[in-house]
């Protein structure tokens, strides 16, 4: 059986009664499995995460899109995490014998009915027109207030859908791409600039970890500050190669690590590492685990 995951960010993260009627338009469009559902209020967020049939996958992703578009208005929206639409980002993600190919066919199906039903759409990734619009990051720039007039830019002309901005639902981004982690570390701390300084650190952009995509956040109602990330290639940039960066960074401005999250499922070799590493059991296997 083939089976492809979906990651669906959308942004609402505070009204519960929206995010279940847009969980159940999700089931109602196709017959998935929800691994994981995380709501965030301060970042105004939720990512559905759902695995199935890629047909099954791709018609529960259109409904559940079709849903949030109806429900959201970005005009009101405002949270900590970066975000361009009211579907912001719609990653699919290959599991057991599903072909890139074949998932960037179910991204471009996706990103045509969205654009069908008045939605400025962009692919990224290995589903992405051109190796600028490869990264999430630029696509990304200068968030829902700034994507008016980044719109008028011919380089930034959607791929699907209007071309000119749609104030109530933003655009989408949508794609294939490898299993990412989503790590976020908390600090003990309000000064957000220190968390910049040690974004700074940790981010590939600015010369850190090649694989890692960092941004400083705060947390207004645990009134404390997050890096929050990424980490786009576990393989060659492990949790805990991170993780012991961010603890040492913060260290050195007198601030402790008051704790971490990792958001939504997390692919069970991205862990082999971090329990090689903190219990120093070097030959351990994953063959070892059992379910």
């Amino acid at each position: 059986m083939k089976v492809l995951m979906a990651e669906v960010n959308i942004s609402e993260g505070k009204n519960e009664e929206l995010v279940n009627a847009v969980k159940a338009a999700l089931f109602a469009g196709g017959n998935v499995e929800l691994i994981d559902l995380n709501s965030d209020a301060d970042h105004n967020r939720t990512v559905f995460t759902y695995k199935g049939e890629p047909k099954e996958v791709l018609e529960g992703t259109k409904q559940l899109a079709k849903k949030a578009i109806e429900l959201i208005d970005m005009t009101t929206h405002k949270g900590s995490h970066p975000r361009m639409g009211a579907v912001d980002v719609v990653p699919f993600i290959p599991v057991k014998d599903v072909e890139i190919s074949e998932a960037v066919e179910i991204a471009k199906e996706f990103g045509k009915y969205l654009g069908s039903i008045g939605v400025p759409v962009y692919y990224y990734e290995d589903a992405a027109t051109s190796e600028e619009r490869k990264s999430l990051v630029k696509i990304r720039k200068g968030e829902y207030e700034g994507l008016c007039e980044k719109m008028k830019d011919a380089a930034w002309i959607p791929d699907e859908g209007p071309k000119d901005f749609v104030p109530k639902s933003g655009a989408t981004v949508t794609g294939v791409r490898f299993p990412l982690v989503a790590f976020n570390v908390n600090l003990r701390t309000t000064d957000l600039e220190v968390a910049k300084k040690i974004v700074k650190a940790v981010r590939g952009a600015t010369g850190g970890y090649q694989n890692v995509r960092a941004i400083a956040l705060t947390l207004e109602e645990k009134n404390i500050v997050q890096v929050s990330m990424n980490l786009v290639n576990y393989v060659k940039t492990p949790i805990h190669r991170v993780f012991e960066t961010i603890k040492s960074e913060a260290n050195s401005y007198g601030v402790t690590v008051a704790g971490a999250e990792l958001v939504g499922p997390v692919p069970v070799y991205a862990l082999e590492d971090v329990l090689k590493f903190y219990l120093q059991v070097h030959e351990f296997s994953m063959e070892q685990i059992y379910f």
